[in-house]
């Protein structure tokens, strides 16, 4: 999912901290190879696409390089009861009771990040989502709602965050995953050794050039139809082949629903 960043100061921050990936990380997708993102579920494949995402509840694409998708930082629809009885309702960050949950999204709740020692217990829990990505066969993992504490009513923190992807990054490259930054332009995700990124809408909020800076041309972006054409269309003019572009719909529907759209350039 994507929400425009509500903060740029975690940039100094991570500036000064972590260290860059090293050459013994898995490999990231290949530059400007043709994605197809299918979180809205799995379904074949046009031919000429290179790299395929799917849910982690989904099979990885037997023929292709496949990227796992975890929900990371919050819940997804649906399993919030199950994490509360099964791991501690404390792990879901709550004020006064309620929990807080995704403004866009009413259907997740955000998980607490805010101690050493949830960040240790949902690691647990989320390490054991990434080591099922790669005993399924998937051959990278991408992390969504690393920004999530710009929706937290200030009880997290970017410190909150970053301490909790360095766990996922160690996680994650132990199975021999190669691990995306989704989205937080604002962070410098290649310190904390994710190794490439998931831009969604970077060209509508401006925002290619600051994962470019980090992976060159191992970025993966999103630009999605409720935004009109231009965006993509001049990413396409600009970039096509220096990074992979493609154009979905919001919903990410599969190919045989009326709505989908799938374009790459």
């Amino acid at each position: 999912m994507r929400l425009v960043a509500a903060t740029v100061a975690a940039a100094a921050l991570l500036a000064s901290c972590g260290s860059s990936p090293t050459s013994e990380s898995p490999a990231p997708p290949p530059v400007g190879a043709v994605v197809d993102y299918q979180l809205g579920g799995a379904y074949e494949p046009a031919a000429e696409v290179d790299v395929v995402t799917r849910d982690r509840t989904d099979e990885p694409d037997p023929e292709r390089y496949s990227i796992c998708y975890v929900n990371g930082f919050q819940t997804q629809p649906g399993m919030r009861d199950d994490l509360a009885n099964q791991h501690g309702a404390d792990l879901l960050l709550q004020r006064d009771g309620p929990d807080v949950i995704d403004p866009d999204w009413p259907d997740e709740t955000l998980f607490d990040i805010s101690t050493p020692d949830r960040r240790d217990r949902l690691g647990a829990v989320v390490g054991d989502w990434i080591r099922a990505c790669a005993s399924d066969g998937f051959d990278a993992v991408e992390i969504d709602n690393l920004d999530s504490w710009t929706r937290s009513q200030d009880l997290l923190t970017a410190d909150d965050a970053v301490a909790f992807a360095r766990l996922l990054v160690e996680t994650a490259h132990e199975t021999d995953l190669a691990i995306g930054q989704k989205n937080s332009a604002e962070l410098d995700g290649a310190a904390l050794g994710f190794d490439f990124a998931v831009a969604e809408e970077c060209a509508v909020y401006d925002e290619c050039d600051a994962y470019t800076a980090l992976y060159g041309g191992h970025v993966i972006q999103i630009e999605y139809t409720d935004n009109g054409r231009e965006a993509f269309e001049q990413s396409c003019a600009d970039a096509a082949g220096e990074r992979s572009i493609l154009l979905r719909d919001r919903d990410v529907v599969t190919d045989h629903d009326p709505a989908y759209v799938f374009e790459h350039c």
